[in-house]
């Protein structure tokens, strides 16, 4: 999940310095919520590991 997110950012940042402002804001949505789905599954993965 880290690495999808670390690509559509990449793609958000190339994609904004070229011009293209929906692809970019649609990239760093995907980026932002695969980020956040895995933070989320790291936290519960830790959590269940100590119980």
């Amino acid at each position: 999940m880290f690495r999808w997110a670390i690509i559509f950012a990449v793609i958000a940042l190339l994609a904004s310095f070229l011009g293209f402002g929906g692809v970019a804001g649609l990239s760093a949505n995907l980026a932002y919520i695969f980020l956040a789905v895995a933070v989320i599954l790291f936290i519960v993965a830790f959590v269940s590991r100590k119980m």
